[in-house]
């Protein structure tokens, strides 16, 4: 028997196939091959169509079971991983009424500022362990302000997980993490910040029925077994954001952890075990998914918009179109420390939480076209983002984050020596890199939610370790690059 995990990311769907005697992934595979549209009707907007989500996961899953030659009947369980605090509104026929505004849409961002004031700083702080900022509550207020024949139509609030999961079952469910995430949650009260709802102007009749993250959160129905050709009566198992659901992946549930993701953006996720802030305008502070009011476990996250799009887009505008990743990471490396003085700073994809919700787009500085090419361009991208990286962990050790250990994923930018070693080096600590994914841990939760792992260590203390980067020795260019850097930061962000 198995288990599917789903990972609904902004780009595409992935999958996995786990056995559930062993853990052991079988098969991963995603759809579409090309990344999915995001719609910007304005600058600042990002919104996808939900419908489309729930067609690339029907698809997705015939792919995979094509592809590993598992029966469907062979599937005993689902986990889903979802791109976080994105919105989707249905009415009471569980119709979408419009398009979700995903993740990276900065239209919000006055909305969530204006809220933290006239709500009470003090108050979001200590009960949200954040601002309402430019997340889902927000965004549902700037639905409400600006389309207001849609919000009368609004049955139900949904992040993106949990449509996922109400295509599956028919059942309109949330999870405390889910609401954390999308600042709905209070965790003084223990109970969604009805508070929070009223200053909006929204009834919390909108929340959907609350699930533990670990649970049987509803069967597959008779429609979605026709839709996505998995039989009827297997359980969606567990449920949580991409972010929480990738520290989960790389079996970071422990105060001083912290996973990292270099993606089209980057994520320091640390786990702590406090319920409070001093960063609640820089950082958020989420349930994490082995939260419980007991034994609570905070994740902190620190977004960084403008990462891997950056060396993305380098490689779509600046070297040959053959050259791969690891071609141009080669070619940065002819590049000594400090890229000859040119400095990038990265944030060129919205609004940065880490900068105050600030759209500062991305600045290339001592830029010398007599000293510098392509591979001086490729290096100080790669050391900006790190740089990045950086100054979003100081700010997380600033807010009480004991670190202990750096795990990430074995992605493009990690993969890069002169990405992590950076990291490694300015931050002083190890990098383990480790071969997993988050279908691949969406799916091993679910085996968690049955018992059949009867602890997290047993479902992920087996993933591969591919290598571990250690802090190099000599680190004086490294400082002295960084704190350059930072300057221009800092002057730009104070302009």
């Amino acid at each position: 028997m198995y288990y599917i995990g789903f990972d609904l990311g902004s780009s595409s769907v992935k999958a996995a196939l786990i056995e559930a005697s062993t853990g052991k992934s079988i098969g991963v595979t995603q759809y579409p091959e090309t990344e999915m549209a995001i719609i910007a009707e304005k600058t600042g907007w990002a919104e996808q169509d939900p419908n489309l989500w729930w067609k690339n996961i029907c698809k997705v899953t015939q792919k995979l079971l094509a592809q590993t030659g598992v029966a469907a009947t062979k599937v005993k369980g689902i986990g889903i991983a979802y791109q976080m605090h994105g919105l989707v509104v249905v009415d009471k026929n569980q119709e979408v009424l419009r398009p979700s505004i995903i993740w990276c849409d900065s239209r919000a961002v006055e909305i969530g500022d204006s809220a933290f004031k006239g709500a009470g700083e003090a108050k979001c702080v200590s009960n949200l362990l954040n601002s309402p900022g430019n997340f889902t509550l927000s965004k549902l207020k700037w639905i409400k302000e600006n389309q207001p024949a849609i919000f009368e139509k609004v049955d139900k609030l949904m992040l993106p997980g949990d449509f996922i999961a109400m295509k599956l079952t028919g059942e309109v469910t949330t999870t405390i993490s889910g609401l954390s995430e999308g600042i709905m949650w209070d965790f003084k009260q223990n109970k969604p910040a009805d508070w929070l709802f009223d200053y909006m102007g929204i009834s919390t009749d909108l929340i959907p029925t609350i699930v533990p993250t670990f649970s049987n959160q509803g069967t597959i129905n008779k429609k979605a077994s026709e839709e996505i050709g998995l039989p009827e009566g297997i359980p969606v198992l567990y449920r949580a954001g991409d972010q929480p659901n990738n520290a989960l992946s790389l079996n970071a549930f422990n105060p001083g952890e912290i996973a990292a993701t270099g993606g089209t953006s980057g994520v320091v996720y640390a786990i702590t075990e406090s319920t409070a802030t001093k960063e609640s305008s820089r950082i958020n502070n989420f349930a994490h998914v082995n939260y419980t009011t007991e034994q609570p476990r905070i994740g902190k996250l620190l977004c960084i918009n403008g990462a891997g799009i950056q060396y993305s887009w380098m490689k779509q505008n600046v070297v040959a179109t053959t050259d791969s990743y690891n071609d141009m990471n080669n070619l940065a490396s002819s590049v000594p420390v400090g890229s000859d003085g040119l400095r990038i700073l990265p944030f060129g994809n919205g609004a940065e939480r880490m900068l105050n919700s600030k759209n500062t787009g991305a600045s290339t500085f001592n830029l010398n076209f007599n000293k510098h090419n392509k591979a001086h361009l490729l290096r100080a991208s790669l050391e900006g983002i790190a740089f990045s990286f950086v100054y979003g962990i100081d700010i997380l050790k600033n807010d009480g984050v004991n670190l202990s250990a750096i795990r990430a994923g074995n992605d493009n930018l990690f993969r890069s020596e002169i990405f992590s070693n950076t990291i490694a080096t300015l931050v002083g600590t190890d990098i383990n890199i480790i071969d997993t994914t988050g279908a691949v841990g969406a799916a091993r939760a679910a085996g968690v939610s049955t018992g059949d792992f009867k602890t997290f260590d047993e479902a992920f203390s087996d993933n591969e370790h591919v290598m571990t980067y250690h802090p190099l020795k000599d680190k004086k260019a490294y400082n002295d690059a960084y704190a350059i850097w930072k300057q221009d930061l800092e002057k730009q962000y104070n302009n």
